[in-house]
């Protein structure tokens, strides 16, 4: 039986790659600047409407963005380790307009945290970006639902990193 490579720390852990033909200083830049973000973040179809950033451990990026029908959607990141250029350490969240924590406008399982690494690595000038979120402060079933949505999730942020990328050779031009 071959054993398994996830910790109890990592495991049910959702990871993703992705590779940007761009050095890792402008990527970071992506990922930590309001005016950079705003031209990337969040699901395709959605408006990015408004932000606060405060990037430092305990600070909040707390972001609201409208869906082609009008909706809006608030989440945010609560920074818990900054290592710049090469790694952010973040709790994900769906939030109010006042920053409160809600839970996902469409499963009453999801957890309510997602805790997140992000690093970036760069080689020639080209940046690897590696994403792995774990539920946290999550319940059994939350876990459970989080586990099922693995597939969901990838197809959303290849959205997502997709406009990242747009982004990026927009930025690079």
């Amino acid at each position: 039986m071959a054993a398994s490579t996830n910790s109890p720390a990592t495991e049910g852990a959702f990871t993703l790659t992705r590779v940007f033909n761009t050095p890792r200083d402008v990527v970071w830049q992506a990922w930590t600047e309001p005016e950079r973000l705003k031209h990337w973040w969040g699901p395709k179809g959605f408006r990015w409407v408004q932000a606060t950033l405060d990037l430092r451990p305990g600070g909040l990026f707390h972001y609201c963005m409208r869906s082609a029908d009008g909706r809006e959607m608030w989440g945010k990141f609560r920074y818990h380790e900054i290592m710049a250029p090469e790694r952010l350490v973040f709790v994900v969240s769906f939030s109010d307009e006042q920053g409160g924590t809600t839970r996902h406008p469409m499963s009453a399982t999801w957890p309510l945290e997602v805790m997140n690494t992000l690093t970036l690595s760069e080689l020639r000038g080209r940046t690897t970006l590696t994403l792995m979120g774990i539920p946290h402060n999550a319940s059994e079933e939350e876990r459970h639902t989080f586990r099922k949505g693995h597939l969901g999730m990838q197809q959303g942020f290849k959205g997502t990193l997709d406009q990242l990328e747009e982004y990026l050779g927009r930025a690079r031009a």
